[in-house]
C-alpha cells in the first residue's frame, strides 16, 4: 500500500530492524529501557515522557517521580535521541497568571512543534488533574497558559498542525482518581484559550481496552488519516494491564474513526513493563517519523518506572490497522 506521511525527514532518529523472524508490526529496541529509572540524582522513576526533533539534534520534556515521589517535568537534550541529558531540576514555568501558575504537581507531557513554537501538554493539578499547556522555544524557557479545560481530564495531546483555522486536542475526560473509565473527546479552540466544539471520538470495547482508553502521541498525518497510536487498559484480577493500539481518524473530522485495531500492537510482556513501581504498564507518549522511510521510533513508558523504544513502519502500521480493524 502507498501510504504518503506528512512531516520532516528525520533520517537520523534511533532505529533497529526488526528481529529475523519476527512478523510483529512493533518490535521492541534489543537495549531497553532507554532511560532508566535512576539516570538523574533525584529521580525515583522516568516515564511517559515525551520527545521531538530540534534542529539536528533532539529534545525531550520527561516525566520524573522524584524521591518524595513528587510528580515532576524536567527538560532534556540529546543528539541521538537515545542517550539524554536531563535537567536535574524540574521545569520552572513562566506564568503570568499566579494562580494557573501555582503548580501542584504535572505529569505524563506530551510535546508538539506547531508553527514557531513547541507545545507542550501534560496532566496539570488545579483542584484536580485537568489539561496544562504551555509553549517554548528553546527548551530553556517555558511559557504557561491557562488549562485546556476543567478538571477532571487527562491525556491531552495536541495536533500537529491547526483543523480549519483552530487548534485541535484529543483528551480524555476523568474523575479525581485512578479513572476507572474514559473515552477520548475532540476539541478545538482559536487561541488556545476557548475551547469548544467537543466530539465523543472513541470509547472502550471489549479485552485489552475494556476499561478506558487515551491518546499517546502526536497523532501522525497520513494520506489514509491520522495514525493515532492509543494506550487501552484491562481491569485484570491483578489490577490495571495499560497496553497499545492504533486508529484512523478522518483528516477534516478527526473525531470521526475510519479504523481500530482489534487486538494490541503492543503489550507488557518483558520484565521493565511487568515488573516496576506500577506492573504491567506500556504507555505512548511520543514518535519520532521519518516521512521519507516510514521508519517510527515509539517511545513508551514501561512499568511506570522506566522509558523503552519500539520500531515499527508507519505504512505497515496503517495497512495493519485496517487489516484488524473492528470497525468495518
Amino acid at each position: 500500500m502507498s501510504v504518503r506521511i506528512v512531516g520532516e525527514r528525520l533520517p537520523h532518529i534511533p532505529w533497529e530492524e526488526r528481529p529475523a523472524g519476527s512478523s510483529d508490526v512493533l518490535w521492541r529496541f534489543s537495549q531497553n529501557p532507554v532511560i532508566p529509572r535512576d539516570l538523574i540524582p533525584c529521580a525515583n522513576s522516568i516515564f511517559n515522557s515525551a520527545v521531538v526533533p530540534f534542529g539536528e539534534e533532539f529534545r525531550g520534556v520527561f516525566r520524573v517521580d522524584n524521591r518524595a515521589r513528587e510528580m515532576r517535568i524536567h527538560s532534556g537534550r540529546s543528539k541521538d535521541a537515545l542517550n539524554w541529558t536531563i535537567e536535574h531540576d524540574p521545569i520552572s514555568f513562566v506564568c503570568y497568571d499566579p494562580d494557573i501558575g501555582d503548580f501542584v504537581y504535572g505529569y505524563d507531557p506530551r510535546v508538539v512543534r506547531i508553527e514557531d513554537r513547541y507545545y507542550i501538554t501534560w496532566c496539570n493539578g488545579y483542584h484536580g488533574p485537568t489539561i496544562g499547556v504551555a509553549y517554548t522555544k528553546d527548551f530553556a524557557t517555558f511559557y504557561q497558559l491557562e488549562n485546556a479545560f476543567l478538571p477532571f481530564n487527562r491525556n491531552g495531546v495536541l495536533f500537529p498542525r491547526k483543523i480549519k483555522g483552530n487548534f485541535a486536542m484529543l483528551s480524555r475526560p476523568s474523575d479525581n482518581g485512578h479513572t476507572p473509565f474514559g473515552d477520548i473527546f475532540y476539541s478545538e479552540s482559536p487561541d488556545l484559550t476557548y475551547w469548544g466544539r467537543h466530539r465523543h471520538v472513541m470509547g472502550t470495547t471489549l479485552g485489552w481496552q475494556s476499561t478506558k482508553i487515551g491518546a499517546g502521541p502526536i497523532p501522525i498525518e497520513t494520506s489514509e488519516g491520522w495514525l493515532l497510536i492509543y494506550h487501552g487498559v484491562l481491569t485484570s484480577c491483578n489490577g490495571f494491564v495499560y497496553s497499545v493500539g492504533a486508529a484512523l481518524l478522518d483528516l477534516d473530522q478527526p473525531w470521526k474513526v475510519l479504523a481500530r485495531t482489534h487486538p494490541y500492537i503492543l503489550s507488557p510482556q518483558t520484565y521493565y513493563e511487568c515488573v516496576g513501581d506500577v506492573p504491567n504498564v506500556a504507555f505512548p507518549c511520543a514518535a519520532l517519523v521519518d516521512s521519507a522511510t516510514g521508519r517510527m521510533a515509539l517511545y513508551y513508558g514501561g512499568a511506570d518506572t522506566v522509558t523503552a523504544i519500539a520500531f515499527g513502519y508507519v505504512q505497515e502500521l496503517v495497512q495493519f490497522t485496517k487489516d484488524n480493524s473492528m470497525i468495518s
